[in-house]
């Protein structure tokens, strides 16, 4: 832990940006291929297999809401005690993370067990699809801790300035995902449980590996802890993000199934095109991690000065990386699509979206930044509110007004999210701002253990 790579609160920000968004966008790119993968192989089964498999994808979001929001959350309690020099607290907060990870993914895997069926009956699976995702369902619930037990770990190493082992784990989870997917789907003749069982025995295999560098950073294992102040101090942190994150996907939910008014077959084309548009913003994403973990430790060392430049010059870099990715999704869309699928309407659906979410791409690095930076100083709230209008309040009202009550046409729903967003992001800069202007810049330490 007294690696000089450790440390964020000295040194170039551009190069701490670059150094730690690189590994962690390109586990994120492996990521959201293995999830690509999983597309690909249900589309070689059938039609109908994508279709249950792409809403079953929009279920299983709840859980990685949980696993955001712990990996936020670890992430924030142990970075500004890293940069505030408090290194004997780091081994004592991974075990209190880890025993509520344990908690969450126990009441994870029997609310997804009585809620599932509904679930994907809400998002309009029809009745020779709602099976099908059920089937991925069930086996995916079972593994829930191997997920969260997986973010929580990165997050723990984020904080470290770590972004390399999840980047690892990432990459050989994606390959791994290209010998195991065909085996137990086709060769074993589990079909779609095929697709599941796969994942799960990735994630647990993940979760080993890091805990195994955690051990080797922290120079100890991980133990059940039940320090109830500290578990406080990070569900402040964990419940935001997560309750953020679930905002996102319940919105997910909603536009899925005013989507799936039209059919299945537009679902799966939004949600092939949102995965691919997941994979263009995945460097952006990779971004957001390094700056909550520079952010984080400098806010914990007192550098405010430091925060702030970590957030402009990430902005910066954020919208070079607009400039490349915007064209791709204008101009080869279509290109993509047809990797995944030779039905026309899932490619036009899919090509449509992700045309039309161009407009969006660097209002989203905007947001990501925005709320990277508030949930690093420990100001979880706003992105929580936000997310709760930007995902799910404006959505819901403008889209049932628009689609139930005037009769416009499936396409409306995108134009609907491309204009939230620009708003949400002009409003989140504009609140970031003010906020990092109220900093004093004074170079005092701030107190980060309040929770001790």
């Amino acid at each position: 832990m007294s690696s000089s790579e450790s440390n964020l609160t000295t040194g170039s920000v551009y190069q701490h940006l670059i150094r730690l968004s690189i590994p962690a966008a390109m586990g994120m790119i492996f990521n959201t291929l293995y999830n690509l993968t999983d597309f690909w192989f249900a589309g070689l089964l059938s039609d109908q297999s994508l279709a249950g498999v792409s809403i079953a994808g929009s279920v299983f979001f709840i859980l990685l809401a949980i696993g955001i929001g712990m990996q936020t959350g670890t992430s924030a309690v142990i970075a500004p005690e890293i940069g505030a020099g408090n290194e004997t607290e780091i081994g004592g907060w991974v075990d209190e993370a880890f025993s509520l990870s344990i908690l969450f993914s126990v009441i994870t895997m029997i609310l997804g067990w009585l809620l599932a069926d509904k679930l994907v009956l809400f998002l309009g699976a029809e009745p020779h699809i709602a099976p099908l995702a059920n089937q991925y369902l069930d086996i995916t619930l079972m593994g829930s801790a191997a997920f969260i037990l997986s973010f929580m770990a990165a997050g723990a190493l984020m904080a470290m300035g770590d972004t390399t082992s999840n980047r690892n784990v990432l990459m050989v989870g994606f390959f791994a995902n290209f010998l195991l997917n065909p085996l137990f789907t086709f060769v074993l003749d589990f079909g779609v449980r095929g697709l599941a069982l796969a994942t799960v025995v990735i994630k647990l295999a993940s979760a080993l590996y890091l805990f195994r560098v955690l051990a080797i950073k922290t120079g100890r294992w991980v133990k059940p802890s039940f320090r109830f102040s500290k578990w406080l101090a990070l569900l402040q942190q964990i419940l935001p993000a997560s309750l953020n994150m679930l905002t996102i996907i319940l919105g997910g939910f909603i536009s899925v199934a005013y989507i799936g008014r039209f059919g299945s077959d537009h679902i799966a084309g939004y949600a092939v095109g949102l995965r691919i548009e997941q994979v263009l913003l995945l460097p952006a994403l990779g971004l957001n991690a390094a700056v909550m973990a520079i952010a984080g430790q400098n806010y914990g060392a007192g550098n405010f000065d430091r925060v702030k430049e970590t957030y402009t010059k990430g902005l910066t870099i954020g919208l070079a990386m607009a400039a490349v990715s915007i064209p791709v999704m204008l101009f080869l869309s279509p290109a993509m699509m047809s990797i995944f699928t030779q039905s026309d309407a899932i490619k036009q659906t899919g090509a449509s979206y992700l045309k039309i979410d161009a407009i969006a791409f660097y209002a989203y690095v905007v947001l990501f930044l925005s709320v990277a930076l508030l949930q690093s100083i420990k100001r979880p709230l706003f992105p929580m509110a936000l997310g709760m209008a930007r995902q799910f309040i404006l959505p819901v009202s403008i889209n049932y007004f628009l689609i139930v009550v005037m009769g416009y046409p499936m396409i409306t729903v995108f134009y609907t999210i491309v204009s939230i967003v620009v708003i949400s992001a002009v409003v989140a800069n504009w609140y970031t701002r003010r906020i990092l202007n109220s900093f004093s810049n004074s170079t005092s330490v701030v107190a980060t253990s309040s929770s001790k």
